[in-house]
């Protein structure tokens, strides 16, 4: 059973170690995006929102007790990009989800995902939104996550879109919370 669990700050060294090699694997596949990762501090710039008080990281963790993927979940939607009415609905924002790529077969970015919409819907939130800059991520958002494309937009100069899917418990997940953020 793979747990999900609040970041902590002990957590910030795993996270920095994950990013930056999830950057290596991005390099050496072609994907856009892992030299920035990989520039100095970069890693443990992220790394360092695990568990400052701001920026609610969650970390998910293999059955062996790994940390393998972190994401942040927000309570609101942003202000970019959504309306004033899509903002007023109760939802939770997924952002800045990093997976370890030594276990992809796991797909640890779509448990993350799916672990959200059961969290929202036992939140009484009515979506999961996320957003991104690539197109190759809607793709996968979409095609393996269930997201519909909601908006395309620009934020700091760049594409920017924006995906929301209807938070629902799906029991079948082998992923459960510890939501006291017990540090294992």
């Amino acid at each position: 059973m793979y747990v999900m669990r609040p970041a902590t700050a002990h957590d910030r060294t795993a996270y920095a170690d994950l990013i930056r090699a999830r950057a290596a694997w991005m390099l050496r596949t072609g994907k856009i995006g892992g030299a920035d990762l990989l520039e100095d501090g970069r890693a443990e710039q992220i790394a360092a929102q695990a568990g400052n008080g701001h920026t609610p990281v969650w970390a998910l963790l293999a059955p062996e007790g790994e940390s393998i993927g972190f994401t942040s979940l927000y309570d609101q939607t942003p202000a970019w990009g959504w309306t004033d009415s899509e903002r007023a609905e109760p939802a939770l924002f997924l952002a800045t989800t990093f997976t370890h790529p030594d276990h992809r077969a796991a797909k640890p970015g779509t448990l993350m995902a799916w672990w959200a919409l059961a969290h929202a819907a036992r939140a009484g939130k009515l979506w999961v939104r996320r957003g991104c800059g690539h197109p190759g991520l809607v793709r996968y958002y979409r095609d393996h996550q269930g997201f519909d494309l909601i908006h395309e937009t620009e934020r700091g100069g760049h594409p920017a879109y924006l995906l929301a899917r209807k938070a629902e418990e799906l029991n079948h997940l082998p992923v459960t919370t510890d939501s006291a953020g017990t540090f294992t």
